[in-house]
């Protein structure tokens, strides 16, 4: 339970459901306060539900495997994902390891995505609860895999795509068939303290503060050159591992020099963190921003898929981007250095080092995900 009304929710749903719930509120590194709070939060939905609380403290474990893998990322220039480090390392690693250990048959989170059987005759067996959610007296299966969930503006597939078998046979994802809207009045019509709480931004350790800011601290900013594809020099920057591609804000450009417009803003296309420069595209159409063949390292396959040849996938590579058609296939099969290549139909936009790329059937079924490289 992080303290949010989507969690609250999946609690309460749980209960309703016949399930023995028990609240945990997982604290985390976090520097602007926001945690004691969410957990204060957590805990009040647990006393009004009537379930028990607890708290994790894994805060030395998120610093080391989520805050330093983001610091070590970008100091690398690339632009990792916390999020997904989170929830292979955390929530679905030790949390779940924990509360397996302590007796519980399964972990439920608050996020967006709804779970599936591979087995299509388990789907809607008797004693199923409301909307096709797998009842706790129906978890039998040959396996299962994760589905994008009902709301596809809220939907957290993106984020989950380290999961294995091993984790989602003791995964419950209560509120993946509800839209938003439906989660609020549920909150409300149950009382619950976090009914009206607004959604979370951003990187959650970091609140409200600047990710720029925050690695300031831990990575020594140094003023470089920004170019355009022509190779001239048009401003300036504040250190090429603070930035992103796709990012068009913190660039200084000088517009009076030749060859640098101020009609259109300016994005990131390219960066070089050894020499410390950025390349700048004009708009956001210009050619350098696009790429049709993307290469993955670290795949996962969510689906018990073996990739012997190409597999015709719909797929996106940021967050909340529309899903388009691509061959995923495999280029390297030695276990060590096993790499994908996933070639789009349509060239796609800001494709960033580091980010994961995630695959999907055209249905929505999650197949797998990895990190661009």
């Amino acid at each position: 339970m992080s303290g949010g009304v989507d969690s609250s929710v999946a609690a309460l749903l749980l209960k309703q459901q016949g399930y023995e719930v028990t609240g945990v509120f997982i604290k985390c590194y976090n520097i602007d306060g926001c945690a004691e709070r969410d957990a204060e939060d957590a805990r009040r939905v647990a006393e009004h539900i009537g379930i028990p609380f607890y708290v994790f403290d894994f805060e030395k474990e998120y610093k080391k495997k989520v805050v330093e893998y983001m610091i070590e990322g970008y100091r690398a220039g690339l632009t990792p994902n916390p999020d997904v480090m989170c929830n292979r390392e955390i929530k679905f690693g030790l949390f779940l390891k924990r509360a397996l250990s302590l007796g519980a048959n399964y972990v439920a989170t608050g996020h967006y995505v709804r779970i599936r059987s591979s087995d299509t005759s388990a789907q809607g067996v008797s004693g199923a609860t409301p909307k096709s959610y797998p009842s706790r007296k129906n978890r039998i299966s040959p396996s299962f895999f994760l589905q994008e969930a009902e709301d596809k503006n809220k939907d957290q597939s993106y984020f989950l795509w380290t999961l294995t078998e091993n984790e989602l046979k003791h995964c419950l994802f209560p509120i993946g068939d509800y839209i938003k809207p439906e989660v609020r009045a549920i909150a409300k019509k149950a009382g619950l303290p976090t009914a009206e709480k607004k959604d979370s931004q951003g990187i959650c350790f970091l609140g409200m503060v600047d990710v720029k800011d925050f690695l300031k601290k831990y990575i020594n900013a140094k003023k470089g050159k920004i170019l355009n594809a022509e190779g001239e020099v048009i401003g300036t920057h504040e250190g090429a591992v603070f930035y992103t591609i796709g990012q068009r804000h913190g660039l200084h450009i000088d517009t009076k020099v030749r060859g640098a417009h101020d009609s259109q803003a300016h994005y990131v296309a390219a960066k070089d963190v050894k020499k410390n420069i950025l390349v700048v595209a004009e708009g956001s159409e210009d050619p350098i921003l696009f790429r049709k063949e993307i290469t993955l390292v670290g795949v996962n396959m969510v689906m018990p898929i073996d990739i012997k040849k190409k597999i015709i996938v719909v797929a996106r590579v940021r967050y909340r981007q529309p899903v388009s058609e691509a061959v995923l296939e495999k280029i390297n099969g030695s276990k060590k250095t096993e790499t994908y290549k996933l070639t789009f139909k349509r060239p796609q936009k800001f494709v960033a080092e580091g980010q994961s790329a995630v695959f999907y059937t055209k249905s929505g079924g999650l197949v797998g995900g990895g990190i661009i490289v």
